[in-house]
């Protein structure tokens, strides 16, 4: 058996193995010797990478759930169906994933279930809580009727299909809400957050921006999942899913220049300093490249093309979220905070546990729909395939998860 393991032991699983090892020994060192010994957070930065990546970042970038949903169920954009598994399970395991990296920042993490109980309605995080707590049991619902189609529990797939549209509209409003309130948070710091990302308008960006590495994420998850399952790539879909990141991009773009000048900090795009670089590698990397890229017809039908441009598009959105949480505090702090090798550990050990936890999903339940003949506009489309053949049970669980 071992000598199986050795065998079958690759560059990435390698990689994967040291990488949850150091995650693991790091956690270790957080509970058992509290965030002092184990970060470099203080009392001028409160909120770090944990902040920062694991839970604004992972929000956002899980946000290619309520996005699908709204376009196959909201807007009857059937098409979509044959990635709307994979694209649920990731939002699922991401939003599971945010609560684990919450866990770890919070001082006291097993007071987590206080905001159940003990309610402010005034807190913006509190709202914050309680729509990740509720849209995280909307997903599990959602991608529940997956798991039990393994199990061929086809009576609970009816129970829950009947209910499926009305968990569908609660988890797009419930994502519409959270996605825009974590902006919300940082309306308290208009002295604290450097002027070239504070805005009063940051709720509208969060939510904007969302979409728009909601579509990214969608085309990288699409793209991974074939190369990793030796799957063809349903590319006449993600190109509509790259025009609507297109259109989310320009829209954004257009929003925040107007902003930068009906806030008068232009000049402030000219000073040479950190934020000012900062500012502009966020925008040139996340907006104008891939905004340019994917309004090429030529590039949209390019795997390459629309690869690289949904990893520009995450590139520049994690570097917003943490120029807002790290960079646009520096100045105000009067420090530079570094994230320390077990805040680093562990971040990467959450992002790889989330790699390999959807890995062995997607091999051992019907995430994906089977292999289909004419993948390319043939005489019948993937969803056709998949929905062909199969009961009234099976077609059941199609619909009822985004």
């Amino acid at each position: 058996m071992i000598t199986r393991f050795f065998k079958q032991l690759t560059v990435w699983k390698s990689i994967g193995i040291l990488l949850l090892l150091a995650g693991g020994a790091s956690t270790i060192l957080r509970f058992s010797q509290g965030l002092g010994a184990s970060t470099n957070l203080s009392d001028e930065f409160p909120w770090g990478i944990w902040i920062g990546f694991d839970v604004l970042c992972g929000v956002g970038l899980a946000a290619g759930g309520f996005t699908l949903a709204a376009l196959v169920y909201v807007f009857n954009l059937k098409r979509f169906e044959p990635i709307v598994r994979p694209t649920i399970l990731t939002a699922f395991l991401g939003y599971i994933l945010v609560t684990v990296g919450l866990m770890f920042d919070l001082g006291r993490p097993w007071a987590i279930w206080h905001a159940i109980i003990m309610w402010n309605p005034h807190s913006v995080m509190f709202e914050v809580a309680w729509c990740v707590m509720l849209y995280s049991t909307v997903l599990g619902l959602e991608f529940a009727p997956v798991v039990l189609e393994k199990f061929k529990m086809h009576k609970t797939i009816k129970i829950l299909h009947s209910i499926s549209i009305p968990i569908i509209i609660i988890g797009v409003l419930l994502s519409t809400l959270h996605q825009s309130s974590l902006g919300t948070m940082y309306l308290i710091m208009p002295d604290k957050l450097y002027p070239l990302w504070y805005s009063p308008y940051l709720p509208v960006f969060f939510y904007v921006s969302a979409i728009a590495v909601g579509c990214a994420m969608v085309i990288m998850e699409s793209f991974l999942s074939s190369r990793a399952f030796k799957r063809s790539i349903e590319m006449h879909l993600l190109m509509d899913v790259g025009r609507l990141a297109v259109l989310m991009l320009l829209v954004l773009t257009i929003m925040r220049a107007l902003d930068l000048v009906d806030r008068h900090v232009l000049g402030l795009l000219t000073i040479p300093r950190m934020e000012t670089y900062m500012f502009w590698l966020e925008v040139v990397v996340g907006m104008l490249a891939p905004l340019v890229l994917l309004s090429m017809k030529k590039v949209r039908q390019s795997e390459t093309g629309l690869f690289t441009s949904a990893v520009l598009v995450i590139i520049g959105f994690v570097m917003n979220r943490m120029n807002i949480t790290i960079t646009g505090m520096e100045a105000w702090a009067g420090k530079t905070y570094v994230p320390s090798i077990p805040e680093f550990s562990v971040t990467l050990g959450i992002v790889t546990l989330g790699f390999v936890a959807f890995y062995y999903i997607a091999k051992y339940f019907p995430v994906f729909p089977p292999e289909h003949g004419a993948a390319d506009g043939g005489a019948h489309t993937p969803d056709q395939d998949w929905h062909g053949g199969m009961n009234e049970s099976s077609r059941a669980t199609v619909h009822t998860v985004r």
